[in-house]
Order: structure tokens, then sequence, then C-alpha cells
């Protein structure tokens, strides 16, 4: 795309970054641009307060939210995958060494919600912090009810608790799940496996039966190993 295709979607993110900032900037918010994307920060006791304003306001009119998602930033620029026997190099390693920002305990997570305005044919992310003791942000449902399940989707799988949620329950995982499965601290191998017990005619957990991903990963490649490399060692 050439330059000055991109000139009047730069133009428009400027003017609307610049509007935030005029608006929010009292509350504690901050604006954030980066990789074709606009960003506000807000501080979590002002969250519903900016949303109805952004929801409302002839100025940004985001009527729609079309995401709402939970981010970990314990372990954020220094390790992709943290198990047992990962190295910090090699193929496909997308994240540098070095941590990118030091991670302070109120900001260990995150509720991001991306927003649409169809009127002014514009996108915007709103980040909002919690802390690890508790991680509560007021939910944005009664403004935008498409974040019912969003909601419901980021408590499952990171712990993060929505007050005011009509109906905060588990999305993704089973009724009985133990943890929140997309916190960096949760193993990977999980806390326990299932499976259906004919006899019983019902679904079983039991403790589970691999130590870690990396053992895994090794019987796959010795059974993948060529038929003269089998026959030689068995020899």
């Amino acid at each position: 795309m050439s330059d000055s295709a991109q000139t009047p979607l730069a133009a428009r993110m400027a003017s609307l970054a610049e509007g935030l900032a005029g608006r929010f900037t009292d509350l504690g918010c901050e604006v954030e641009q980066g990789f074709g994307e606009v960003t506000l920060v807000v501080p979590r006791d002002h969250l519903l307060q900016v949303a109805q304003t952004l929801r409302d306001d002839e100025a940004f009119h985001f009527e729609e939210v079309i995401d709402v998602c939970g981010i970990d930033y314990s372990a954020y620029g220094v390790a992709e995958w943290d198990v047992t026997t990962a190295s910090s190099t090699g193929f496909g390693r997308g994240v540098e060494s070095a941590r990118a920002f030091d991670i302070e305990a109120e900001k260990r997570f995150a509720a991001v919600y991306h927003l649409l305005s169809l009127k002014n044919n514009m996108r915007l992310r709103l980040r909002v912090f919690v802390d690890t003791t508790h991680p509560i942000v007021a939910s944005v449902v009664d403004i935008w009810s498409g974040a019912n399940w969003f909601e419901r989707e980021a408590f499952d799988l990171f712990g993060i608790l929505f007050e005011g949620h009509p109906d905060l329950r588990r999305i993704l995982t089973d009724y009985g799940f133990i943890g929140h499965p997309f916190r960096k601290d949760f193993p990977l191998i999980g806390q326990v496996e299932m499976r259906y017990d004919p006899e019983q005619a019902r679904v079983i957990y039991e403790p589970v039966s691999i130590e870690h991903a990396g053992s895994v990963l090794s019987d796959n490649h010795r059974n993948a190993q060529a038929p003269e490399q089998q026959d030689s060692s068995d020899a």
C-alpha cells in the first residue's frame, strides 16, 4: 500500500488519539499509538464512565464491542513457553529475552476491550489493569450487551472477575474445573485428566499420567524414527 493511501487512516487515527487525550486525560487515562492501532488505558475505577462516553458521544460513537479478553503479563518479555525442558533460543522464538517492562503487582492482569465505531469507521482498544490479589473490574454488559459471553470467557480462562455481570459462570472449561488455564502459572499438562468410564457410565477425573510436555515430544520423536534405525536398535 502506498504512503498516500495510508495517510487518511493515519490522519483519522491521530485525530482519534487527540480527541481521546483531550476528553479523558483528566480521568487518569493514557493514550497509546502503535502498530496502526490506538489504545486507551483506563483506570479501573473510571471504566464505566469512560465506556458510556465512548458509546454515546457523537465524537466517538463506539456502539459495538467486538471482543473482550484477558492478559497475564507476569512473564511478559521473559519466556514464551515456561516448561521444564524449554530453551530460551531456537526456531520460532518471537519475543526478546529481555523483559520489556517491569511488572507491578497491581498490573499483572488486564482486561482488554476491542471497540468498533460503524458510523466513524474506527477501532479502539481499551486496556484496564487489575491486580493479582483482587482481579476485579466492572462489567460493561449494561453498556455493550455483546460483552456478556466475552467477559465469561476472560473469567474462565484468567480468573478476572467482572462485578455486576448477570451470569458470571465458566463457559469453556468443565463445570468441575479447578484454576484458570490461561494464567502463566497454570501447568501446561493441567491439574487432572478426564475420560469416559464405560463401567461407571460417566466421565471421571484422574491424576495426570504424563510428567511434562517434553516427555511426549521425545516419545513421538522415537516413534517417528526410520524403520532401519528401529531395526538396528532392536538387533
